[in-house]
């Protein structure tokens, strides 16, 4: 037996094999549709044709050897005369994240970042081979005491967090790491706003715009491939950063751009985001009703404060099996696993859209009673 048959053995043993899910179609609580506009695409198609006709469907060469960039160069302004700031974009959150802080691991930088930060971003950080710490899940204690210790020994401190945590769908203190960030003058902040985005704030950009903090985060990574029902990412943040990241960040350089007809489509899909206010404040309504009534059920307080609502299991085995529970009742909810999630904090991540409703959600909160 192959080593990678070994592996496959072992995770099967421990509930941790993992397949492409197939058959479903019920009740979707998997997807990060949080706005409900990619299930609402048929409606769109025809006045994506009407402005933009027929974009090329490939790019064929990165953006830095590309011939055909009118959608990527108006989308980048779009976005900017919305945020105030420089705009790159990118082909995906992991683009973004591996790229942008890889490349800032320069000599002299120290990036600080929270322990239950993304995958994509853990990855750049370590592509960068540059000095690291970690704090506590949104321990601003001990942040404080890792810059007390060694914001003078470098040239540049990097602070990473997420806006919105995906797996327990908590917010990061925004306002505290503003506060310490300018406290000491070499402190950056990097903020990714993937679950964020399109849920928070006046024109749905995030929890940094409805704290009235976008001017104060220097480096800020949004997906388009979850509330913006589209694909890629972008950066947005100063010019320097913006031409440092263009020639630094190996994503960016390396990869064939996105296809033109996805930047018009990603256009489109954000000014229609942009004006869904009315659907942010019922998806707030709606996500703080079901954290109230699971609590109930459960008698766990949740973290969260998103639309991301955690069922916590505590094994493997036993969120494989409220997960089946739900699909026999025709609700498509995964069980997440280590090591997306640590051992004994298995659980069912269930996210929210605006096209839900109290009565769908009370069928859900019927199976987990039984579960619990």
């Amino acid at each position: 037996m192959s080593i990678y048959e070994n592996t496959l053995k072992t995770l099967e043993e421990e509930c941790r094999l993992r397949n492409i899910p197939e058959g479903l179609g019920g009740l979707d609580l998997i997807s990060n549709d949080y706005m409900s506009l990619a299930t609402r695409h048929l409606e769109f198609i025809k006045e994506y044709q009407d402005r933009f006709g027929t974009p090329l469907m490939s790019a064929s060469a990165s953006r830095l050897l590309q011939r055909h960039q009118n959608e990527h160069n108006a989308f980048e302004k779009m976005l900017e005369s919305l945020y105030n700031k420089k705009i790159l974009l990118l082909n995906s959150g992991y683009h973004a994240n591996t790229g942008a802080l890889s490349a800032m691991s320069v000599p002299g930088t120290l990036i600080i970042s929270d322990k239950l930060i993304h995958a994509s971003m853990i990855d750049g950080i370590r592509l960068g081979h540059g000095d690291t710490a970690r704090f506590a899940h949104n321990d601003m204690a001990m942040l404080r005491k890792i810059l007390e210790k060694k914001a003078s020994l470098y040239k540049n401190i990097v602070v990473a967090v997420e806006s919105v945590y995906s797996m327990d769908g908590d917010l990061a203190p925004l306002k505290e790491l503003v506060e310490i960030k300018k406290e000491y003058p070499n402190v950056l902040l990097y903020v990714d706003e993937a679950h964020a985005f399109g849920v928070f704030g006046e024109n749905g950009l995030g929890l940094a715009e409805e704290l009235g903090l976008l001017p104060e985060i220097d480096v800020l990574v949004v997906t388009l491939g979850k509330a913006a029902a589209g694909y890629g990412a972008f950066i947005a943040t100063s010019e320097t950063l913006h031409s440092f990241f263009i020639n630094c960040s190996r994503s960016f350089i390396f990869s064939t751009a996105l296809p033109p007809s996805v930047a018009a489509w990603d256009m489109l899909m954000i000014e229609k985001l942009v004006g869904m206010s009315e659907e942010r404040l019922y998806l707030k309504e709606l996500s703080e009703w079901f954290r109230n009534e699971v609590e109930a059920i459960t008698g766990m307080r949740c973290q969260s404060r998103s639309q991301i609502i955690p069922i916590h299991a505590g094994s493997a085995s036993r969120a494989i099996e409220m997960a089946q529970k739900l699909r026999e009742a025709g609700i498509d909810a995964l069980p997440i696993r280590r090591p997306t999630v640590a051992a004994g904090t298995e659980r069912l991540r269930l996210s929210l859209s605006a096209d839900l409703t109290k009565e769908d959600l009370v069928r859900v909160l019927e199976i987990i009673k039984v579960c619990f």
